[in-house]
């Protein structure tokens, strides 16, 4: 079975190795830019997930980056490191918890309501911490301490030190791409996109729809707090911020930059986003005028986002989409392909 993903995602986990070797060569900002780099990619990657394998725009996902950084807060102890063994799994099961229940009433909806109602459930989130006085209320909360990974006493990646912490963030991103690859070439994958290209045929083929588009809800937003776990632990700080809609839409934007229905595109999106951020900060004072200039031409000179303009560069057929391993299919095939899949799994 071939992976639904595009190639270039063997291209990017390619160049994380080479990445690996930052740390040895360049100071610690911009190890420490490279890191968040990877956690925004990592929830790029997460969103779009439902946004192009599901055909749902989703504008919680925001919400659920903050809040994983606010389990990690409230559940570490004041004078010690949390251990990470204990409140990753923590924080990722409560956020995967509360996509479940927004995931199963937004998902009621579609279309314009459908990005409405998961909209509405990312405010009333920003807004119960931002007057939570259990959280710091608008001013955020700190956590004092990195989570601890050890075993019987023995450190085994000391997250305080920039470069270990860039290491293991980066074996996550790798990680997500090769889950992210593997999921959509099962049937579930399959059936995702066939959902998403034709509902009511594939409704009509039993396929259980709202469980598929649940199921991949909940994942999205699981390693979306993956994401937003980490980058709390990074700065040590949270707030509401991390929760507003505002978050979400930057997500967008770097899932539509790096290329929907992409595997790994979001992540060269979110690198182009950020580093386009970066050099422009230091240009101009109107930066924000001349990115979302830039944002414009870029979708516009090429509409499948910098995939495309990475598959131009690099020679190979700007066609397939989601299949550039193997010649696309039509919906129907596709559809009836993996009812083959699904019924004989």
């Amino acid at each position: 079975m071939t992976a639904p993903a595009d190639r270039h995602s063997w291209l990017v986990l390619a160049l994380l190795l080479v990445l690996a070797a930052l740390p040895l060569l360049a100071p610690g900002y911009y190890v420490q830019f490279a890191t968040k780099i990877l956690l925004m990619g990592i929830a790029a990657m997460a969103l779009n997930l439902v946004v192009g394998f599901g055909g749902l725009v989703s504008l919680c996902h925001g919400a659920f980056f903050g809040l994983a950084g606010y389990v990690l807060a409230l559940t570490a102890p004041r004078y010690d490191p949390a251990a990470l063994w204990w409140s990753l799994p923590f924080a990722v099961a409560a956020v995967a918890l509360v996509a479940l229940v927004i995931g199963a009433l937004s998902l009621r909806t579609r279309g314009l309501y459908f990005i409405m109602v998961t909209l509405a459930f990312g405010e009333m989130l920003f807004y119960l911490f931002q007057d939570a006085g259990f959280a710091g209320g608008s001013d955020g909360t700190f956590i004092h301490y990195k989570p601890e990974l050890a075993v019987a006493g023995l450190t085994l990646v000391d997250l305080e030190a920039p470069a270990q912490f860039f290491w293991l963030v980066l074996a996550l991103a790798a990680g997500v791409i090769l889950l992210l690859r593997h999921l959509l070439a099962a049937p579930f994958g399959r059936a995702l996109r066939a959902a998403r290209d034709n509902e009511r045929r594939a409704r009509a083929l039993g396929f259980p729809i709202y469980r598929l588009q649940l199921g991949a809800f909940v994942l999205s937003g699981a390693l979306t707090a993956l994401a937003g776990y980490f980058a709390a632990a990074q700065f040590g700080f949270v707030a509401p911020q991390m929760l507003g809609w505002h978050l979400s839409a930057i997500l967008l934007v770097m899932v539509v930059l790096g290329g929907l229905r992409t595997v790994a595109g979001p992540l060269l999106g979110a690198a182009a986003l950020m580093g386009l951020e970066e050099v422009l900060k230091l240009a101009t004072e109107h930066w924000k005028l001349v990115e979302g200039l830039a944002i414009i031409g870029i979708v516009l000179v090429s509409p499948a986002g910098l995939r495309r303009l990475a598959t131009a560069a690099f020679g190979a057929s700007a066609s397939g989409g989601e299949h550039l391993a193997a010649p696309p299919r039509s919906t129907a095939e596709d559809t009836t392909a993996t009812d083959r899949s699904i019924r004989h799994a």
